[in-house]
C-alpha cells in the first residue's frame, strides 16, 4: 500500500480530487493531506474520496502553514474530518499530539483507527506514551534503526525521495527515484510513503521561474521507480514561461513516443495533449498533473494494471 503526503496545497487538493472523482486511483493509495489552509479544495478533496469510497488521511494538527499552533485548528479540521466516513484521522507526533489524541477520544474514535506520523526520532517517548496499549492503524516512520525496533506491527516506509534542487535549471536529466515498493514487505513493513515530486519542504508562496521543469517518474528496467526532469533551454530570464513550458514538454512527448508507453495516465496524455495543442496550463496545473500521473501510475503496479 503506497501513501503520498501532500501539504493540502490547492494544487495538490485538486490533483487528489481529480484522481479520486475519476477513479484513476484505488483503495491501493492512501493520499495523506497536512492541511496548510481551510479553504474549499480540502472540503470539495474530502467529499471526493468520500463519494468514491477511497481512504484518505487527513493531519488533525498540523506542522505548517497558516494552521499551525493555531488554538482551533484541531477543533476544525476534526469537524471536516467527521463529514467523510472514508477519511482517516491522522496524527502527527509533535507538541500538540496528545492534544490531538484527547479530542478525538472525546469525539469516541479509537486509537487503532488513527494513522500516526513519527518521522522525528525525538517524539518517540511521545509515542509509546499515547500508544502504550493500543496501537494506530498505520505508523508512518522512516528506516532509522532505533524507530524502527520500537514500532512492532503495522509501520509504514516513509522517505522523502524527491531530490529537490533550488533551481529548476539544476535538474539532471534523469536519476533514481525509488525501490521501496519493491522491498517494502522484506523489511517487514505494511506499505510505504513518500512526498511524491513535491519534496518535504514547505515553502509558503512560489516565484516566477527562469526555467520550467516537468517531472515525471517512470518504471524502469526491472521496475525500480526513476525520474525524468524535462527543463526548458531558455533559461536566461522569466519571460515567456508558456515558451519554456513548450520546450520542456517537447522533450516530453521525444521521450515518451521513444518506447515509454507502458507509463502513460491520465495525467501524462493530458500534458501530451497540450504538446500537440501547443497549449499552456500554467505552473499550478503542471504540478496537478505531474501527481496525477505518479499517483495513477503507481496504483496501477500496486494493482497489477501497469502492463495489462
Amino acid at each position: 500500500m503506497y501513501f503520498p503526503y501532500f501539504r493540502g496545497r490547492q494544487y495538490e487538493l485538486l490533483a487528489l480530487k481529480e484522481l479520486a472523482t475519476s477513479k484513476l486511483i484505488t483503495c491501493s493509495v492512501t493520499p495523506i493531506v497536512e492541511p496548510v489552509k481551510l479553504i474549499p479544495a480540502l472540503n470539495s478533496s474530502l467529499a471526493a474520496f468520500k463519494n468514491s469510497n477511497l481512504p484518505l488521511g487527513l493531519i488533525l494538527n498540523p506542522n505548517v502553514g497558516d494552521l499551525a499552533d493555531e488554538a482551533e485548528t484541531i477543533n476544525q479540521l476534526i469537524d471536516r474530518l467527521g463529514t467523510s466516513e472514508t477519511a482517516i484521522p491522522s496524527v502527527l507526533l509533535n507538541e500538540s499530539a496528545e492534544a490531538a489524541m484527547i479530542k478525538l477520544a472525546q469525539k469516541g474514535v479509537q486509537k487503532n483507527d488513527i494513522l500516526a506520523v513519527l518521522n522525528n526520532r525525538d517524539y518517540l517517548d511521545v509515542y509509546h506514551d499515547l500508544f502504550s496499549e493500543t496501537l494506530p492503524r498505520y505508523t508512518l516512520c522512516p528506516d532509522e534503526r532505533i524507530i524502527r525496533r520500537s514500532i512492532s506491527k503495522d509501520k509504514v516506509l516513509f522517505e522523502n525521495r524527491f531530490n529537490k534542487q533550488s533551481r529548476n535549471a539544476d535538474y539532471p536529466e534523469d536519476e533514481f527515484f525509488s525501490d521501496d515498493h519493491l522491498y517494502y514487505r522484506d523489511d517487514n513493513y505494511t506499505g510505504f510513503g513518500d512526498y511524491s515530486i513535491v519534496g518535504d519542504e514547505y515553502i509558503e508562496s512560489g516565484f516566477a521561474p527562469y526555467a520550467v521543469a516537468i517531472h515525471i517518474v517512470y518504471f524502469a528496467e526491472a521496475d525500480s521507480l526513476r525520474i525524468k526532469h524535462f527543463i526548458s533551454d531558455s533559461n536566461d530570464d522569466i519571460s515567456d514561461v508558456a515558451g519554456k513550458f513548450y520546450e520542456a514538454v517537447s522533450k516530453l512527448y521525444n521521450w515518451y513516443t521513444n518506447g515509454q508507453e507502458r507509463q502513460i495516465t491520465i495525467g501524462l496524455q493530458t500534458l501530451l495533449n497540450h504538446y500537440s495543442n501547443r497549449t499552456y496550463p500554467g505552473l499550478p496545473t503542471l504540478k496537478k498533473l505531474s501527481i496525477m500521473h505518479h499517483l495513477e501510475l503507481m496504483g496501477k503496479y500496486l494493482d497489477g494494471r501497469l502492463d495489462a
